[in-house]
């Protein structure tokens, strides 16, 4: 399809799809991504692997889903799982430094306790961590450099733990001016890194920790949009009637009742001024490969790890509760020399990504399965793509396993400890109704549930196991038992 292209790769924390005007938003505050979907390719139906930081970012990494790299929880609350990728990982980087391309990452890593990006062949200052490191020496020697004041706040946003103590951190204000924020750091250390790889293929991934909680924010972007002006998600009269408990455990946790409506407006406020103040870092960073004349041989993805609940479904941050507003993020990649303002409706992955930079690079496909390039689809024209697509979780604070399928109109998430949920997002898409014992959607549930089951078992997410017995799969051709003792009887 191309030439080997420098690859330009944006990448956002915790993100809201319906916070980008190219997506709906009416606030006006991301002219830069806007101009991005402008000039390429939206994918409107595109969803994480995992709504999670670290095992979503290692399913970037390495083109595989997470029930396969095993990296399968944030280290810092990690309950026992694996926490670094095991030695010989396929990695896309590794295959780019093969392919004589230049390395780096900017920002957030979060794949993993003791292998850094360093050690997956990026450049740059070792970030590790899911929050701003404003003590990172690299950000202190920046704001001495430029006589910048340290990093303070105030207006601390937080309600009130089940067991009465302070809720986490949700926003605070800022005091230090633009130039001296982290994400002005993060761009400008991007734009070193363009000067300095220019008339060299590279790639170079410039990761914000941001608009991840907390909202720590300078007062222009923390009182830019004014919370009169919101518009609350329907999905906060949820009632969690027909629900898993942990939905109304996880609100607890978050201490959404504790804090009054007006707060949740401020936060969802503050939150949109987060996106705005990374939009304007993005333009600089834009505007920077303009100057240095790379725009024209530069691929430009922008997308995130995950989604935001930010009130929606009276929670915040993210957890065990498959809904959109955490799954469907946002997705935009221009290729020079290919259409612009390009729709596509096709169910994609961020693990596609990993196949698709190594397309962009001429490298050798990865050994995995799991990723598709996505180059076909920004040419406009029709590709044989698959009409549904299948996530997973696997716990955050403790253990949680679910399974989600994801259709044109329907979706179904299966909780092995507790109540499956089944929604009709043509007639509910705020997913606030659980119609998965409802008679009438009987037909439904099962074709989801076996067509889920199918995949699972295909790829070898060993998930499928527990729903052989618990769930109508169709029939099996193998002995459930796995004794190998008993095989004719399902022959």
């Amino acid at each position: 399809m191309t030439d080997r292209k420098n690859i330009l790769f944006l990448m956002t924390d915790q993100h809201r799809v319906d916070t980008l005007g190219a997506y709906g938003n009416r606030f006006g505050t991301t002219p830069n991504l806007d101009e991005l979907a402008r000039t390429g390719t939206r994918f409107d139906r595109w969803y994480t692997p995992t709504a999670i930081c670290t095992p979503a970012r290692a399913s970037l990494l390495t083109g595989q889903a997470p029930f396969r790299h095993k990296l399968l929880a944030n280290y810092e609350r990690n309950v026992g799982y694996l926490e670094d990728l095991g030695e010989g990982t396929f990695t896309f980087s590794r295959a780019l430094r093969d392919r004589g391309y230049q390395c780096g990452l900017i920002g957030k890593w979060h794949v993993g306790t003791n292998k850094s990006a360093g050690d997956f062949g990026f450049d740059g200052p070792d970030l590790p961590g899911w929050h701003n490191p404003v003590d990172h020496p690299d950000y202190l020697a920046y704001l001495a450099e430029h006589d910048f004041p340290p990093y303070e706040i105030s207006d601390r946003i937080r309600g009130t733990l089940p067991n009465g103590g302070p809720g986490n951190l949700l926003a605070a204000r800022l005091h230090q001016p633009v130039e001296a924020t982290f994400e002005h750091y993060l761009a400008t250390r991007a734009i070193e890194h363009l000067e300095s790889y220019a008339g060299q293929p590279f790639f170079l991934a410039l990761h914000f920790f941001g608009p991840h909680l907390p909202y720590i924010l300078p007062d222009e972007y923390f009182d830019l949009v004014d919370p009169a002006d919101v518009e609350l998600p329907r999905s906060i009269a949820e009632t969690f009637h027909g629900k898993p408990p942990v939905q109304k455990n996880y609100s607890a946790h978050w201490t959404f009742d504790t804090m009054p409506i007006e707060t949740t407006r401020k936060l969802i406020a503050i939150y949109q001024g987060y996106v705005a103040l990374i939009d304007y870092e993005i333009g600089r960073v834009m505007a920077a490969m303009e100057r240095l004349g790379l725009t024209d041989d530069t691929a430009v993805f922008f997308t995130c790890d995950h989604g935001e609940f930010t009130g929606s479904h009276r929670l915040h941050d993210k957890g065990p509760a498959m809904y959109e507003d955490i799954y469907r993020t946002p997705g935009l990649l221009r290729v020079p020399g290919q259409p612009e303002g390009v729709v596509r409706e096709e169910f994609v992955s961020l693990l596609d990504c990993t196949a698709t930079i190594l397309e962009l690079a001429g490298a050798d496909p990865a050994p995995a399965v799991d990723s598709r390039s996505l180059l076909p689809l920004v040419t406009g024209e029709p590709v044989d793509w698959a009409d549904d697509i299948v996530c997973e979780f696997h716990g955050h604070h403790f253990p949680y396993p679910q399974r989600m399928l994801r259709t044109d109109r329907y979706k179904l998430v299966v909780n092995p400890d507790s109540v499956n949920e089944l929604y009709d997002l043509q007639l509910d898409p705020d997913e606030l109704l659980n119609v998965y014992d409802h008679p009438e959607q009987a037909a439904v549930r099962s074709r989801l549930m076996r067509r889920l089951y199918a995949v699972l078992r295909d790829r070898g997410d060993n998930f499928y196991h527990w729903m052989t017995s618990m769930y109508d799969v169709g029939d099996v051709s193998y002995d459930p038992s796995m004794s190998g003792l008993d095989e004719s009887t399902y022959e």
